[in-house]
């Protein structure tokens, strides 16, 4: 059974999809550009800032679903121009701790939507709380 996950934190989708989708402990969210969820403007000043922009957004994907970016597993990042690699990695890196961060791809594309720099969607894992008692509660027997 999957959960559709929505916020107002985020930018509303501009399609016939939605921000994520639950389905058991697994979240797959969809990509996120630089949109300011308050005005659905778009974040361009800078790649750093655009960069940022769309890292918040996915941070408040991943907050209504009760996850923060400790629970994602693998991420993919689109950007427009592979120049801008470094920069977009500096500011990504500073939402993941290096040692338990993703799996990841950046891919070059030609165009993205809106025609901005940079997309990046994750799939995050939540370990429910029942398999939490079910260790511990082995661990006391």
């Amino acid at each position: 059974m999957k959960k559709i996950i929505n916020t107002t934190k985020a930018p509303a989708p501009i399609g016939p999809y939605n921000q994520a989708v639950l389905t058991g402990n697994t979240l797959y969210t969809s990509g996120q550009i630089a949109l300011d969820p308050n005005t659905m403007e778009l974040v361009l000043d800078d790649i750093k800032t655009e960069t940022r922009q769309v890292m918040e957004n996915m941070k408040a994907v991943l907050e209504a679903a009760d996850m923060t970016f400790e629970n994602v597993i693998k991420s993919s990042i689109f950007i427009s121009n592979m120049n801008n690699f470094k920069q977009i990695n500096e500011v990504y890196g500073e939402y993941f701790e290096e040692a338990t961060a993703p799996a990841r791809e950046t891919v070059e594309v030609a165009n993205l939507p809106k025609f901005v720099n940079v997309e990046i969607s994750m799939i995050a894992v939540k370990q429910e709380q029942k398999t939490l008692y079910k260790k511990s509660h082995r661990m006391y027997n």
